[in-house]
């Protein structure tokens, strides 16, 4: 099978179209995560941290420490080299939450479809199991 005949049953299956909506929702729900940790969590982190702002938690990259930059946008505006720690640590901690949301619905899918495993159709009697049956029920009836 030639690549282009095959993409072309890859894309005309529907799996181009599944893929795609999940990409659009994955990434519609990246940002209600980063939204959530930016302006909900870590202000609540920040009381028990004396009010630590970790957006503007960087290092200076440079040989030259006389400039004082306050926050991590007057260092960038200035073109200094930095090191935003802070920025990562929260992209860390919207990658942690989302991973826990989407393992959290595997794990409720997964709970779905064992269900439906777990409850198989009752087998078929054999002809020996119905006569032993009916042996036994007419013991019980006298």
């Amino acid at each position: 099978m030639s690549f282009i005949k095959e993409f072309k049953e890859f894309a005309l299956k529907g799996n181009v179209m599944d893929l795609a909506v999940g990409v659009i929702i994955g990434g519609a729900f990246g940002k209600i995560v980063t939204s959530l940790v930016d302006n909900l969590l870590m202000p609540i982190v920040s009381i028990f941290l004396n009010g630590v702002n970790f957006k503007d938690k960087f290092t200076v990259l440079s040989f030259d420490n006389t400039t004082n930059f306050k926050t991590l946008e007057e260092a960038k505006a200035a073109g200094v080299n930095v090191l935003a720690w802070g920025a990562f640590l929260q992209s860390v901690l919207d990658f942690v939450i989302i991973a826990f949301c989407i393992f959290m619905l595997v794990k409720f899918m997964n709970r779905l479809t064992r269900k439906k495993e777990e409850a198989p159709a009752p087998a078929e009697l054999t002809t020996q199991e119905k006569l032993l049956i009916e042996i036994r029920d007419a013991i019980k009836s006298k």
